[in-house]
């Protein structure tokens, strides 16, 4: 029974070496992947952890967390208005 275990075991340390380390990801469409620009420019009491940029505007938006349900609600500066990144041609 011991040796069942440890065979177990060993096949596990061995596939565990395969694994893929993972890469950096500069994907800005990656919950919570936003520069430091922009939530330079962010109003506080936003969750910039939950932020993310959305391709449909090319606006940043976050997870609200209210007492009901989760929403999501564009990130905007300390005057009001989104926060929105320049398309590229």
């Amino acid at each position: 029974m011991l040796q069942k275990y440890a065979v177990i075991m060993v096949a596990t340390l061995a596939l565990a070496g395969c694994a893929v380390p993972p890469k950096e990801d500069n994907d800005p469409f990656r919950i919570g992947n936003i520069p430091e620009s922009v939530a330079a420019l962010a109003a506080p009491d936003q969750d910039l952890n939950a932020a993310r940029l959305r391709p449909e505007d090319n606006c940043y938006w976050y997870e609200h967390n209210g007492p009901v349900e989760t929403t999501l609600v564009p990130l905007r500066s300390p005057g009001g208005n989104p926060i929105c990144a320049v398309r590229q041609s």
